[in-house]
């Protein structure tokens, strides 16, 4: 988006806040954005990946604020849209239109799910889909607890591949059941202010 400043190497080397604010004022937590991971914009030369998500028919232009895409069955979207109002639930298809549709993918923390969103975010990178505006990756954890290091590093590689990543902690209360909206994790909210900022309308 405008004003995002470029990443290098995006697909591989995610890029890392800085520790100093270099003698710039410093701003309310809400007023930083989440840091740019990886491209803005789908990228030429990415080859199309084997597995891709089907796209809706058009959406109309005064549609939710920003779509959940979920990647995979059991990605958390029902949860997400509960926990983070405002999105609507896109049906396991692009919803793209006329008008930039705003999308969020949705994946859980295990291999399947985080190569289900390397394929979707691939899927969206070689311009296989158009009407659409990616703002990230949203990964909910699939278990409590620290996750093993070659799934710390698949969330690394991916994270390279999306705008923006959210990471969402493992909730017990929303696995047994009881609703998301009485059991928000604090990594809902910078997801939130993000999402509010980015879709915006002028």
């Amino acid at each position: 988006m405008a004003g995002d400043a470029p990443v290098s190497n995006p697909w591989l080397s995610p890029a890392r806040p800085s520790g100093g604010n270099n003698g710039e004022p410093q701003r309310s937590v809400q007023d930083v954005p989440t840091a740019l991971t990886g491209p803005a914009a789908p990228q030429a030369g990415v080859p199309r990946p084997a597995h891709v998500l089907p796209v809706a028919a058009p959406q109309a232009a005064a549609g939710p604020a920003w779509w959940w895409l979920g990647v995979h069955g059991g990605a958390g979207v029902t949860t997400l849209e509960q926990a983070v109002p405002g999105g609507r639930d896109a049906g396991r298809a692009w919803p793209a239109g006329e008008v930039p549709q705003p999308v969020v993918l949705v994946a859980r923390t295990g291999a399947v799910g985080l190569k289900a969103a390397q394929s979707a975010a691939q899927q969206w990178a070689s311009q296989m889909v158009t009407g659409v505006e990616l703002l990230g990756l949203a990964v909910v954890a699939d278990a409590p607890g620290r996750r093993p290091r070659p799934l710390r590093d698949l969330v690394r590689l991916v994270s390279g591949a999306v705008p923006r990543l959210w990471e969402i902690p493992w909730v017990e209360p929303w696995r047994l059941g009881e609703s998301p909206t009485a059991h928000v994790p604090s990594q809902c909210a910078p997801l939130a202010r993000d999402l509010s900022r980015l879709t915006r309308r002028a």
